[in-house]
């Protein structure tokens, strides 16, 4: 049985007795799809509210024990009621991850006269719209240009690729480092915003305003509108340089005022945000706006911290501008391709493929798990080329329908894990084609559909592989390709130029419609 006592209720933080004991109430949390992506997988067990601090935690799989490196377990912490809280986190691969996700891991947190657990459930609680492009992400050309204060920690950090980390000890002069965008406590009217350009004009699916690590100092509420400017109504006087400690100019207001920003369109309506603990840091936005948009503004109410925004949808061009004579990335991501499906992705999505020039490491690429159906003694063919059962593929949409007539295969960074071979096939969908490929994961359902642009090719560690029309086998408009790699490996950059072209028979070039 457990037992509650409180020895002074009477004061604001209330202090229990050396008899009382509080149960802790448990979250239980599966890993993030951007962290499996990566490759990793980290569940976390959250103990909260418990009394007496003498807890013991242990992680079982069926049954069986899971411990040494992969459990980590912080030291209890007081808080301001005088209870307790905690964390486990247990470390594994995506692969593994999938395999426990067919058996039962509970996590047990056990006192001296307690005992509870529970049991970890799949949680699919993260929308679509995040298999998407970034399209305000720094590497993809993001940026903050006005932000009305940056005391604590500069809005540029709203953009980083990485996911926000805390460091506990990390001060500045002017108070708590922070990863992410933080203003000071607001003791004039009004209320903080920032203006951020789109490293990539889009049409916007959805939007994640993420709170992480901020947990007393989160902004309580934010609102998000939108605009599609011209170049010409792009100020050119931008906030840049070392932004702590620093708040808006009036000259600097009196040029963004010319924006009439507090007109622009609303995706987001004033909302509430959560803390930014790892259960409730992520606030994910649908959004419905099916315009293009080059800047945003986020609104925070009345002031506060967040830690990342990220703008998912799909670039836009203005085809209208290329002379169609001209060489073109129709998969590119500046050019409105987008990533629909793929048969693994434990270390990196293949979405990074298309990004925005050379990948500066590895982790900017699309890698796979090692697969475990290679033969035990491998062996080439006449070719050189692997003989193995298996592959991996992703499939993309190109951002217009086009004839490719030179590829660009790069496996930079990729040295001791790059692929044998690869092959890329490619097929011209209707809509509604894609929208049955897209119910079924891109099963083979019409297997016909694909044909061979490119037949297979040996490749080689931190390279780029160019191949040229004549190395190609089809010369027909196409809409999709698909890169088949064997048998697993890295690939950071996929360049596909070709020349846009209307599918024969179609009013349009471009197919509209979502993952």
């Amino acid at each position: 049985m457990y037992y509650c006592g409180c020895a002074d209720c009477g004061t604001d933080h209330a202090e229990h007795s050396d008899s009382s004991f509080v149960s802790p109430t448990l979250t239980l949390l599966p890993p993030s799809r951007t962290e499996l992506s990566e490759g990793r997988a980290t569940l976390v067990c959250l103990a909260r509210g418990f009394y007496p601090d003498s807890l013991t935690v242990s992680w079982t799989e069926d049954g069986s024990a899971v411990a040494g490196s992969e459990v980590r377990t912080s030291e209890a912490q007081r808080q301001s009621d005088g209870t307790y809280s905690s964390s486990s986190l247990l470390t594994l691969t995506a692969a593994r991850w999938a395999e426990f996700r067919e058996s039962s891991v509970r996590c047990r947190f056990t006192g001296e006269t307690m005992a509870t657990r529970q049991t970890l459930k799949t949680v699919t609680s993260e929308p679509d719209f995040l298999q998407f492009n970034n399209l305000a992400c720094e590497t993809a050309g993001g940026k903050v240009i006005f932000a009305t204060d940056e005391w604590f920690a500069p809005a540029q950090n709203l953009l980083k690729r990485e996911p926000a980390e805390f460091i506990a000890t990390a001060f500045t002069e002017y108070g708590k480092w922070m990863d992410g965008w933080e203003t000071r406590r607001k003791r004039i009217p009004g209320h903080d915003w920032c203006i951020v350009q789109l490293g990539v004009p889009g049409v916007i699916h959805g939007i994640d305003v993420d709170t992480s690590f901020f947990t007393g100092n989160y902004a309580p509420s934010v609102s998000i509108q939108a605009a599609c400017l011209k170049a010409d109504e792009i100020p050119s006087q931008v906030q840049e340089g070392e932004r702590f400690g620093k708040a808006a100019t009036e000259s600097e207001f009196e040029t963004v005022a010319e924006l009439h920003s507090g007109t622009w369109e609303e995706l987001v309506p004033v909302t509430e945000l959560k803390p930014g603990y790892s259960d409730s840091c992520h606030c994910y936005f649908p959004v419905t706006f099916p315009h293009r948009v080059t800047h945003i503004r986020l609104n925070m109410y009345p002031d506060g911290g967040i830690a990342r925004l990220r703008v998912y949808g799909i670039g836009e061009k203005d085809w209208s501008a290329d002379p169609s004579l001209d060489l073109v990335d129709l998969v590119a991501l500046v050019n409105g391709g987008v990533c629909q499906g793929y048969s693994d992705a434990h270390y990196g999505h293949p979405r990074n493929m298309i990004g925005l020039g050379r990948a500066p490491n590895m982790g900017d690429g699309w890698e796979t798990a090692r697969r475990l159906d290679r033969p035990k003694v491998l062996e080439t063919d006449e070719k050189d080329i692997l003989q193995v059962p298996g592959s991996e593929w992703a499939v993309f949409r190109l951002g217009h329908s086009g004839v490719i007539s030179r590829i660009e295969v790069d496996t930079n960074h990729f040295k001791g894990n790059f692929p044998d071979s690869c092959k890329i096939e490619a097929c011209s969908l209707t809509p509604e084609e894609e929208e049955q490929y897209l119910s079924t994961k891109w099963a083979d359902v019409k297997r016909g559909k694909w044909k061979i642009l490119l037949p297979p090719q040996k490749l080689k560690p931190h390279h780029i592989h160019l191949f040229s029309e004549e190395a190609l086998e089809l010369t027909e408009v196409v809409t999709h390709v698909r890169l088949v790699i064997t048998p697993d490996g890295g690939v950071s950059r996929l360049r596909l130029w070709g020349r846009p072209k209307a599918v024969p028979s179609s009013d349009t070039g471009k197919l509209t419609s979502k993952l």
